[in-house]
């Protein structure tokens, strides 16, 4: 099955790095370079919800958990899966990802792309929710 997976990320070379990975795999990918450029993305007519939402915690502009704040207000992309790929590990911003009902939270700095990619997989196919 192919999936349609939006990436947002202020860093390029991850952008492009976890991109290229669901692309080799025959996903449909979209990458953004924050939060703004993500719910732009969203709330425009006609756009394809996404299956997953990657979001990193930490960027310029809105943080992750503003955006996902706004996307849960907004009912947009309701039935995305959204798994925060974060270099923060603090567990105040675990459970702030909880709270927002992420499905997913990933530590970037211990998990290999093919980790992201994996279970951002195991979510798509219907795995229980990150503790």
């Amino acid at each position: 099955m192919t999936y349609r997976i939006y990436l947002v990320d202020d860093d390029r070379f991850l952008l492009d790095l976890y991109a290229v990975k669901f692309k080799n795999a025959g996903h449909d990918v979209t990458v953004f370079g924050g939060g703004e450029e993500l719910l732009a993305a969203l709330r425009k007519e006609g756009t394809a919800a996404p299956d997953a939402v990657l979001l990193d915690v930490i960027m310029p502009g809105m943080t992750g958990f503003e955006t996902l704040e706004a996307m849960r207000k907004e009912s947009l992309a309701a039935k995305a899966k959204i798994i925060f790929l974060s270099n923060q590990g603090q567990e105040s911003d675990i459970e702030s990802a909880k709270t927002l009902a992420a499905d997913g939270y990933i530590i970037k700095a211990s998990a290999i792309p093919s980790e992201v990619f994996a279970e951002t997989m195991r979510l798509l196919e219907g795995g229980a929710k990150a503790q």
